[in-house]
């Protein structure tokens, strides 16, 4: 593929040059624009996530915790923006954390706390929310302090082109399947 210089003359990607008519000129510089813009706005997309971080429609919550319908669980509620775009697809990931006493940090539930990337539609729409729970049964007879960490894709044809991820917090209201209904937390604690 040529690199465009100023004037008539073209540079290869070899180096070698050569002088071309304003109108081969002209459609070697359409040509290059055609097969660059593409790439070069995925890169710019990619890149762009202060288009969705900055978000208020972008947030995660816990939204059941250890209730009588849903014992030891954890219910994990995500919300995002759609770009208004009816190619790009949106994508959530759902993750359980464990506060750990010994070390004082956070980590992740290896088994069975991690849902994969779930498609929740299209970017079309103002804002898309999605879900998943989880049941968690404490193994060492101690109750055990969880939150939610929550992965978002936008994608189109395939290719990741933005991602943010938010940790769960409250104040958040979800669409559906709050337990009971309203209910928004940071975290949650299920007893043994």
């Amino acid at each position: 593929m040529p690199l465009l210089r100023r004037g008539d003359e073209i540079i290869t990607g070899r180096g070698y040059s050569a002088q071309m008519s304003s109108r081969r000129w002209i459609g070697a510089a359409v040509l290059s624009l055609l097969v660059l813009t593409p790439t070069a706005l995925a890169g710019a997309q990619k890149r762009d996530v202060s288009i969705v971080e900055g978000s208020r429609l972008l947030w995660a919550t816990v939204n059941v915790c250890d209730t009588e319908n849903s014992p030891k669980t954890i219910g994990i509620r995500g919300s995002m923006p759609g770009l208004d775009d009816a190619r790009e697809t949106m994508w959530m990931r759902f993750r359980v954390e464990y506060f750990s006493e010994e070390d004082h940090r956070w980590h992740d539930v290896t088994e069975g706390g991690d849902s994969g990337f779930v498609p929740v539609g299209s970017a079309r729409n103002k804002a898309r929310q999605g879900g998943r729970s989880f049941r968690i049964n404490p193994n060492n007879g101690k109750p055990v302090v969880l939150r939610g960490r929550v992965s978002f894709e936008w994608r189109l044809r395939g290719d990741v082109v933005r991602r943010a991820s938010a940790r769960t917090r409250k104040g958040y209201e979800s669409s559906a399947a709050a337990d009971p209904p309203g209910y928004t937390a940071a975290t949650c604690t299920i007893s043994p």
